[in-house]
């Protein structure tokens, strides 16, 4: 008589298979993160060509499929070229270091429950800890080293200003970013991805939590560097960022590569803790059989493909913020917005877990909400006020402009402009060049 495994797998059912087992899943996360690299690149140029009414690539493939094949193949092939002034260990070093915590990040993705592989029960995920979701986070500070050793190591005033830039920006909002999971931590009492998506059983996260949800799809962009918040590689102000000096051989296809596993990963992410993972949408869900065996694999690729796909829409539709426009936005709204907002799921979860301290939850619950509206409030007014002054300002000195043409000077040409439009030209003789 053979024992059947539930479909929700626990911690305690990790590190029990075997070794050929573990390497197997191994092997099939790194082929499908490699295929989806290779086609994902091909869906993100279809789907924007189609959004811009072109076409896209349609020659090397049917469709253009082999596109992405040929451009690997030629990055591959190309001569690698090193500048002269170089550091040659940490310029190698820099798109490893990058590429590789992102695979790691992936391996605590679940894509389904306990499957039946090759005869052995097993959880369809490689690898879960009781801090998995703080693993993902230190494996995206750890590719911040590569990217900062990619501008250092370059010895270029560009590449290095990229990459402290790309730096804080991904700083900033990895903080932000953490603290969106405080609220799930809070409701689903662990940090185990598989833990997490076995919560979301009756009621996925993100209609629970829509606040923290909407934090991470933000910090989401932060993070990977995307569209609107892709300012490390602002062609027009940092000729590249931290990869100017990566000329298009193995290296620079390396750092594109971990480019787009930060992606896959915020998506994966974002599919785990807030789309309930690999359970079934309702009404799929009534369906008994829909959260076993393979069939939750389908699910999950599902939501990962519309994750992706709504990244892709998003860099279509937006143009880049300013520099200065990103850092606020990750320090004065988004952190204040959610330390504001744990407190208050904080006191909910508090009322819910425990009835003879509601009242004083429900009372620091009023008290964090009145505060968080007065600083706002204040905040507001401030701004509004430092507008009005700037406008104030900007108007006074167009007036001592108008009044001396010469400020400061230098020529400066009347407001009146139109006066000039009637300016007459010497006729150039026919015949002359």
């Amino acid at each position: 008589m053979t024992h059947v495994l539930a479909a929700d797998p626990t911690l305690a059912d990790f590190g029990k298979d075997p070794l050929w087992i573990t390497i197997i899943k191994a092997v099939l996360l790194f082929v499908f993160l490699m295929l989806g690299i290779l086609f994902g690149v091909w869906f993100e140029r279809k789907l924007i060509s189609r959004m811009q009414n072109r076409y896209g690539p349609n020659r090397a493939g049917k469709f253009g499929l082999l596109q992405s094949v040929a451009d690997g193949l030629k990055m591959g092939l190309k001569e690698d070229l090193f500048p002269r002034t170089v550091d040659r260990v940490l310029y190698l070093l820099a798109p490893v270091i990058m590429v590789i915590p992102a695979f790691l990040a992936f391996s605590i993705v679940p894509f389904a429950g306990m499957v039946n592989l090759f005869g052995v029960q097993t959880p369809l995920q490689l690898v879960d800890l009781p801090v998995a979701v703080l693993f993902m986070l230190a494996m995206g500070a750890v590719s911040v080293y590569g990217v900062v050793l990619a501008g250092w190591s370059s010895r270029s005033p560009y590449a290095l200003l990229g990459g402290l830039r790309s730096a804080a920006q991904v700083v900033s909002y990895e903080i932000a970013m953490g603290l969106s999971f405080v609220a799930i931590f809070l409701f689903a009492g662990t940090l185990s991805t598989s833990e997490i998506v076995k919560a979301q059983g009756e009621t996925w996260f993100v209609f629970l939590l829509i606040p923290s949800f909407l934090i991470y799809v933000i910090c989401m962009f932060g993070e990977a560097a995307r569209i609107p918040f892709d300012l490390p590689e602002g062609e027009g102000e940092l000729v590249g960022g931290f990869q100017t000096e990566y000329s298009s051989s193995l290296k620079f296809a390396l750092i594109m590569m971990g480019e787009y596993l930060h992606t896959f990963t915020a998506s994966g992410i974002a599919v785990t803790l807030f789309l309930g993972g690999w359970r079934a949408p309702i009404p799929i869900s009534w369906w008994e059989g829909a959260n076993q065996g393979y069939w939750p694999v389908l699910w999950f690729l599902i939501k990962f493909v519309l994750t992706f796909s709504f990244i892709i829409w998003v860099r279509a539709s937006l143009p880049r913020v300013r520099y200065d426009q990103l850092m606020s936005l990750g320090w004065k709204v988004l952190i204040p917005v959610n330390l504001a907002w744990i407190l208050l799921v904080a006191g909910v979860r508090s009322v819910m877990l425990n009835e003879e301290s509601r009242m004083i939850a429900l009372g620091v619950t009023g008290v964090v909400v009145i505060g968080a509206l007065a600083i706002w409030m204040r905040f507001d007014t401030v701004n509004q006020r430092r507008k009005e002054a700037q406008k104030a300002q900007v108007e006074a000195e167009f007036e001592e402009l108008s009044e001396e043409p010469t400020a400061g000077g230098f020529p400066v040409p009347p407001l009146d402009l139109p006066h000039y439009h009637g300016v007459q030209h010497k006729e150039i003789p026919s015949g002359t060049n």
